[in-house]
């Protein structure tokens, strides 16, 4: 199963990449398929590229339905 993880830009660097970060992670993602990313942008993060950019609302509310999936899963194992 591959996870497409909402992240926020916080540096961008060059040959299209930048920084991202969420929860004290932060990784490197390539923004080339991004139109006019900039750094405080809510994106998608899938398999290292920046598919979607999203309104902070929409980020928000991705991650909150994320972690009650996640919190779910893990309260359901054995």
């Amino acid at each position: 199963m591959c996870l497409a993880v909402p992240m926020r830009i916080q540096k961008l660097l060059e040959n299209e990449k930048a920084l991202v970060a969420r929860q004290g992670l932060t990784v490197e993602a390539d923004v080339s398929l991004l139109d006019k990313p900039s750094e405080g942008d809510y994106v998608i993060i899938h398999a290292g590229f920046a598919i979607e950019t999203l309104t902070g609302e929409d980020a928000e509310e991705r991650i909150r339905m994320a972690a009650l999936v996640t919190d779910g899963a893990v309260d359901g194992l054995p």
